[in-house]
């Protein structure tokens, strides 16, 4: 197993890694990058962070942060692609070990004892710990955004060919209503790093992910867009296109940052 250097240079059993940029970061923790970065004590530089999520040798688990964004996604394509990476940040480039995971793992290292939050030594931050996904709130409502957009096909064959935004004068929804005048708010005082974020779809299209204070929207540039709100627990919106998502999907995508 791939292994590294913790800050008391007791060896850590890497299990898994995660990139913590303007672009990529797990959607569970926040709804933008400085959000997440404040929640761990971090600087939100541009650049980002790699987090590396291990054991020690006593069972331990540790987040060893790293600035080295690029070895963290290249190990993370090689792993995905079912390839050995023996993920080994220099010294230099680590910023910091942090008690705890941020995000919950199903596996753990063999020959150690089962994962544990290490013993609390004076001045240590209080242990990372996963957000509470079990009940309905703006972690799950993320969890659900990301769903959607891993499983874009499959929802959208749910929705009707023929839905469409509500004419001018006609009701709607008040909760998305909301979500679509802050999104469009976006395009003209745009939002802190990663509350909008375009990523590959097929063709040419993109699909976004917008985050705001108690919603999510995923969209495809060529299609409709999903919304969830944190009101209305496991409740999923379809927005269509009719005369305004298109423009307002393509103003975004244009702010929108971008995995390099």
């Amino acid at each position: 197993m791939p292994a590294t250097e913790s800050a008391d240079n007791d060896q850590l059993l890497v299990l898994t890694a995660v990139l913590l940029t303007p672009a990529q970061f797990p959607s569970v923790l926040g709804d933008d990058y400085p959000e997440v970065c404040a929640d761990l004590g971090l600087e939100p530089y541009e650049e980002g962070y790699g987090l590396v999520l291990g054991q020690d040798g006593g069972g331990a688990r540790w987040t060893v942060v790293t600035e080295d964004v690029s070895l963290v996604a290249c190990a993370i394509a090689a792993w995905d692609c079912g390839m050995e990476y023996d993920l080994s940040p220099g010294e230099n480039s680590i910023v910091g070990a942090l008690p705890g995971w941020p995000v919950s793992l199903a596996v753990s290292a063999p020959g150690v004892p089962q994962p544990h939050d290490p013993e609390p030594q004076d001045g240590d931050p209080a242990p990372l710990v996963p957000p509470d996904g079990e009940e309905w709130g703006p972690a799950q409502r993320r969890l659900g955004a990301d769903e959607i957009a891993l499983q874009w096909a499959a929802w959208r064959e749910q929705v009707d060919g023929e839905v469409a935004f509500a004419e001018p004068g006609e009701e709607q929804h008040t909760g998305v209503r909301r979500v679509l005048a802050e999104a469009r708010r976006y395009v003209s005082e745009p939002p802190p790093p990663g509350r909008v974020r375009s990523s590959f779809a097929a063709g040419e299209a993109r699909t976004l992910r917008v985050d705001g204070p108690g919603w999510s929207m995923v969209a495809r540039t060529d299609d409709i867009a999903f919304v969830l709100l944190d009101e209305e627990p496991g409740e999923v919106h379809p927005v269509g296109r009719g005369p305004e998502l298109p423009g307002l999907l393509s103003s975004l995508d244009k702010l929108a940052v971008r995995p390099v």
